[in-house]
């Protein structure tokens, strides 16, 4: 017998969307479970809010007793991230008598200093708390443990990590650059003025790398990544650095340029269980050097990952070096990779988590 359920999604992100990426990914995987899961969205940006919940109340109406998983980031369920009307939609839900849960990718309420910022904060954890309430179910992306606005006692919530939106091989080994360059891989650069610092800290960790390692590749690809080429010349023109650069891609295009990495560095933030980008490095048996947060946990902390402080630039510096220039520690760590990957990171395992309790009647 095949279980339904349902993925129901806020406003489409572009240019690509890594929420809806990852429930296409989460639902082929269900269905060694033994669930049938199909994706809806509540498209509240083109319909106006009112003509959208009055669609989704209908809708529901044929969902009485299945069990919906409501993605929650704080734009998807408005323009400036002020979400709580996605308590709207919990509420419709649950009226219909369907089984509701919200699987939080954004498990943090954003940063800022503004007044604004100081709003929107406000909204966000105010949003959260009441979604508890209102959900049977409530699956975070990190450990519970790590999140300092939840309740001590919340007994509803699971830690489900994301996988890779990526169609990684099955039989995915450990492999370096074939011939004899060092590469180094850096998955997508944050849009705006964070991304001018992440290309500030890129440039100098390969300025530094070059002074003891000599010629290296830098391949950076992925979203936002073609914005920096002119920064990215700059910086490197004058070293001995074959430069690649590209934007948005196809899977299977960064699945093959992953391949050929010898070390992913990630400065997008703290490395965690819900950075998509990081754990693509992880799954591809890569090394990884990232920032420590906290949201950053087991299995995060047990995968082949060089933790470092961003107080501390030197430290990622010598990191970089240690990994390109030391082939056994670089093993150890593309194996510790792998072997994590496929525990608790795979889209099996993850899959095999919901199916706890999507299987319970």
């Amino acid at each position: 017998m095949t279980i339904p359920c349902i993925a129901l999604l806020g406003r489409k992100d572009e240019p690509t969307d890594a929420v809806e990426e990852y429930c296409h990914y989460l639902a082929a995987a269900l269905q060694d479970q033994g669930i049938r899961m199909e994706l809806h969205r509540v498209s509240w940006q083109y319909l106006g809010w009112r003509t959208a919940l009055q669609e989704l109340r209908l809708q529901a109406l044929k969902w009485r007793g299945i069990w919906v998983l409501v993605q929650y980031t704080a734009l998807s369920w408005s323009e400036r991230g002020f979400p709580h009307r996605v308590l709207r939609v919990l509420k419709i839900l649950k009226d219909s008598g369907a089984r509701v849960a919200i699987v939080f990718h954004d498990v943090e309420p954003y940063p800022g200093t503004r007044l604004i910022d100081s709003v929107r904060r406000f909204d966000q954890i105010h949003t959260m708390r009441r979604a508890l309430a209102l959900t049977d179910r409530t699956v975070f992306t990190v450990p519970p443990d790590r999140l300092s606005w939840l309740p001590t006692a919340t007994p509803q919530a699971i830690f489900i990590p994301v996988g890779p939106n990526l169609p990684i091989p099955h039989m995915t080994q450990v492999s370096f650059s074939q011939n004899g360059m060092p590469t180094i891989g850096v998955f997508g650069i944050t849009n705006g003025e964070s991304g001018a610092r992440e290309t500030e800290i890129i440039v100098k960790a390969v300025q530094f790398a070059t002074r003891t390692i000599g010629k290296l590749r830098l391949s950076i690809f992925g979203r936002h990544g073609d914005l920096r080429k002119a920064e990215l010349r700059e910086g490197l023109g004058n070293l001995p650095v074959e430069l690649s650069v590209a934007g948005v891609m196809e899977p299977d295009q960064i699945v093959e340029k992953l391949s050929v990495c010898d070390v992913l560095l990630f400065v997008r933030g703290h490395i965690s269980s819900r950075r998509g980008s990081a754990i693509a490095g992880i799954a591809s048996g890569l090394a990884v050097i990232a920032y420590s947060g906290s949201e950053t946990a087991v299995p995060i902390t047990e995968a082949g990952v060089v933790l470092v402080s961003p107080d501390h630039p030197d430290d990622l510096n010598a990191a970089l070096v240690r990994v390109l220039s030391d082939q056994s520690y670089r093993m150890d760590l593309a194996t510790r990779s792998l072997a994590v990957y496929k525990k608790h990171l795979a889209w099996p395992a993850i899959a095999a988590r919901f199916g706890t309790f999507l299987n319970t009647h």
